[in-house]
């Protein structure tokens, strides 16, 4: 298996995860918390599709993000702050959060991961030592940068797909 193929084989996962995780659910399922204070199944899929769209968009040449450049923000009551990615957020920025229904998720999860899959088929195994952060020691190559995403991906998906289960 080449690499470009293990890289779309495991970030082609994330998809099911998602649609599994919200389809279904009313706008106010999508926002109900199992506590005061923590994510909700909307925040927690629009946080890992929001980091990998600002991830992704990092490494590709001349791409820019899918939050800002398309009309994804207004369905969930927010604006194109290219910054927001849902890092650090309080318990009150969590609830802005509001999908307005699994469609808004779904939608722009999946523009963001097909232009991921597309560009991951064009990697070789060289291009993933590339550095692409210096501010960390050591410096952080493609490789190391693209399993992070996958990883905080994958486990914000198994998350929401956990609070959904809580759902009264």
């Amino acid at each position: 298996m080449r690499v470009d193929e293990l890289l779309v084989e495991g970030f082609g996962r994330l998809p099911d995860l998602v649609k599994g995780a919200v389809e279904g659910l009313s706008a106010e399922q999508l926002r109900w918390a199992p506590a005061p204070g923590a994510n909700t199944i909307g925040w927690l899929v629009w946080h890992l599709t929001r980091v990998q769209d600002e991830h992704v968009t990092e490494l590709i040449d001349g791409a820019g993000q899918l939050w800002v450049s398309g009309d994804h923000a207004k369905r969930f009551g927010l604006r194109a702050d290219p910054d927001d990615t849902g890092y650090g957020h309080t318990a009150e920025q969590v609830q802005a959060v509001r999908p307005d229904g699994p469609e808004a998720l779904i939608g722009y999860f999946e523009a963001v991961s097909e232009r991921t899959v597309e560009w991951l088929g064009t990697l070789t195994e060289q291009d993933l030592d590339r550095i692409v952060d210096e501010r960390w020691d050591p410096p952080v190559t493609l490789g190391v940068r693209l399993v992070s995403v996958l990883d905080d991906d994958t486990q914000h998906a198994g998350q929401a797909a956990y609070v959904r289960g809580l759902i009264p």
